[in-house]
């Protein structure tokens, strides 16, 4: 148990508490071949963007990181790996955090059934929150699980269309990404024992700041470094995945533009250097629109929609905690 005085939650106590937490998580030792993926995902790590906000928003109202909160905040961390397991199997993708995904590890049966066993785990870990708040947290948790499951199905429907009007992209990044993060910060808050309104508030903060987050990781994906980035450049543009950066440049490209960009985004990939023309290309018309300054800026408006929504309600070292946190999250594309 991490207890510390009133006001002394600091990050440096969250790093400290997130990584004896993730370090000490076990899972069933048999089947070995169903649990070790789940061990395999803990261990290659992560931002812990979605645990740290919960005890960070946690922190705001208790003065201890307990059980209380810290097996809910691991259910966040395991769920969200979950989707990342079937995320990898649909997208094909070779890499995840710089390492072999589950599938191309073992195989994609085994990444699937590893996958469902491991959203189970995070269902029954939330199940260990404390009696008086177990019901909305359980609410939450399974409003939002549905949400992601939405934001997936809609992911890969924009795969097979030309075109996606900004506010339907931006519909699905909030139900892909942006209803987690904000399950984490409104679940932080519940368990704290915020007001209701806070709660509210904080959920909002957590919605826009996962906006953020998801504009960052389609610009990273193009312009990021393959090494901080852990996974393979270009990936979206590989699989024809509609991007912030693709939505954009659509909507800013002349007619010979947009005719270019289509027919980059149509070229049939079937070997590395056909892999490596047809993301350069794609890339040379962002960069003709400035799009990856526009996606930017974007990132920005979104973090300070996010602040606006907690300032409601919270000041001082409250919001301050927050906007650092928010600052950690921008820095990635500065």
């Amino acid at each position: 148990m991490w207890k510390y005085d009133v006001n002394m939650i600091t990050e440096s106590h969250i790093d400290q508490a997130l990584e004896a937490l993730f370090s000490d998580l076990s899972f069933s030792p048999a089947p070995a071949n169903l649990y070790d993926p789940l061990r395999y995902m803990i261990a290659i790590g992560g931002k812990r963007l979605r645990p740290r906000l919960c005890l960070t928003v946690y922190g705001l109202y208790k003065d201890e990181l307990d059980e209380r909160i810290l097996t809910p905040a691991a259910a966040l961390e395991i769920f969200h790996n979950f989707t990342l397991i079937h995320d990898d199997i649909m997208d094909r993708s070779p890499l995840r955090r710089g390492m072999p995904t589950v599938w191309k590890k073992w195989n994609g049966d085994q990444a699937l059934l590893s996958g469902d066993v491991m959203c189970i785990d995070s269902f029954r870990r939330l199940a260990q929150a404390p009696a008086e708040v177990l019901g909305p947290v359980l609410k939450l948790f399974a409003d939002t699980s549905a949400q992601v499951c939405d934001g997936q199905q809609l992911d890969m429907e924009f795969e097979g269309r030309d075109e996606v009007p900004m506010s339907e992209y931006m519909e699905m990044i909030g139900l892909k990404t942006g209803v987690l993060i904000a399950c984490a910060a409104k679940m932080g808050a519940l368990i704290g024992g915020a007001p209701k309104e806070d709660c509210e508030q904080l959920y909002e903060y957590g919605y826009q700041l996962g906006l953020a987050f998801q504009v960052a990781d389609d610009y990273l994906d193009a312009f990021g470094d393959e090494k901080v980035f852990g996974k393979p450049i270009g990936g979206d543009i590989v699989e024809n995945k509609k991007s912030w950066l693709t939505t954009r440049a659509l909507a800013k490209a002349d007619e010979g533009q947009r005719a270019n960009l289509l027919s980059a985004m149509h070229m049939e990939v079937v070997s590395p250097e056909t892999r490596l023309e047809k993301i350069q290309r794609v890339k040379d018309i962002y960069v003709a629109l400035n799009v990856q300054e526009d996606a930017k800026y974007e990132i920005l408006r979104l973090t300070q929609k996010a602040l606006e929504a907690a300032s409601v309600t919270l000041s001082g070292l409250r919001l301050e905690t927050l906007r650092r946190f928010a600052d950690r999250l921008v820095g990635r594309t500065q």
